[in-house]
């Protein structure tokens, strides 16, 4: 996992495709826009390359590049594996470069791409932290194909140096397909429910989270709109009630960005958004990743991980 004194730097990508959202509502397309115009709002505070922070009560001193926006990846709308190799090659290119990706999405079918991306450009072992009402476990069906929005998961796990031993996925709830719940728990995939992280709390959850992935060499936080309850993101591509809410998410964010090297936002959806509650929410979930994570990681202390459901 990443450590460094210097400041970090972020690329911006937009990724304005939701050809994979086969299930739910079509419309994150239009997210990419609409979360860059709610991130002026908080940038806007920014002075002489400084933020003061009323959570850390402490002035942030920020990179004057420390968010470049690169604009949107090209895409070929109707050739969905293209616009997901693009997507690919545009995080592999930030890594390239030494930057941290943050991809504004689109639906969450990119989730595998931008791990296809960081596994491309990175050695070693390449961990996801995958925050999700759902599991992204779906092989494949006839309605959805192999690379929709509820296979992103899975195809990351066919890559050769992303396991499940490696990964966790958080805030999930409800109900899925059995043929899924079959693959975790053959597999072994950890999982926190949504309603364990509200037990435990954001800094008990994060300091989970991070001891079950303290054996990946990188990091990617991956977040689906939909891990936090629709009363807080009401536009997402899918209502899940019993969500995080927008305070936890925000926290958990801010706790584990040190030690992750590339960030995905998908699923906002401004289609169903009220007055861009939930574009709002993303912009300050992006922007508190770039400031809390600006400086890398700190050692982790191991401990108890009840919670932490895996299969045997």
């Amino acid at each position: 996992m990443t450590s460094s004194t210097t400041p970090r730097a972020y690329d911006l990508w937009g990724v304005p495709f939701d050809g994979g959202s086969t299930l739910g509502r079509p419309g994150s397309r239009y997210a990419p826009a609409r979360i860059r115009e709610s991130l002026g709002w908080i940038t806007q505070r920014i002075q002489g390359d400084e933020v003061y922070s009323l959570e850390s009560n402490s002035v942030h001193v920020l990179r004057a590049d420390m968010i470049d926006d690169r604009g949107n990846a090209e895409l070929q709308e109707h050739d969905l594996e293209a616009s997901l190799r693009n997507c690919s090659q545009v995080v592999s290119e930030s890594l390239g470069r030494g930057r941290v990706p943050i991809v504004l999405g689109g639906d969450d079918s990119l989730l595998f791409p931008v791990a296809r991306g960081m596994h491309d450009a990175l050695g070693g072992r390449i961990g996801i932290i995958h925050f999700d009402a759902h599991l992204d476990l779906l092989d494949s069906n006839p309605h959805q194909g192999r690379f929709s929005q509820s296979s992103g998961m899975r195809r990351s796990l066919e890559l050769d140096r992303i396991g499940p031993a490696d990964c966790i996925q958080v805030a999930s709830r409800h109900f899925n397909f059995p043929s899924s719940g079959a693959f975790k728990h053959d597999h072994g995939l950890a999982h926190i429910t949504a309603r364990e992280f509200q037990s435990l709390g954001p800094a008990e959850a994060a300091r989970q989270i991070l001891d079950h992935v303290s054996g990946a060499d990188h990091l990617f936080l991956s977040f689906d709109i939909d891990a936090i309850d629709p009363a807080f993101a009401p536009g997402s591509g899918a209502h899940e009630p019993g969500g995080l809410t927008s305070g936890e998410a925000l926290e958990v964010v801010r706790l584990l960005a040190p030690h992750c090297e590339a960030l995905a936002i998908t699923e906002v959806n401004p289609m169903v958004d009220l007055a861009d509650a939930t574009s709002t929410l993303a912009a300050y979930l992006l922007f508190h990743f770039a400031v809390f994570g600006s400086h890398g990681a700190v050692p982790q202390v191991s401990g108890d991980t009840a919670a932490v459901e895996a299969a045997p």
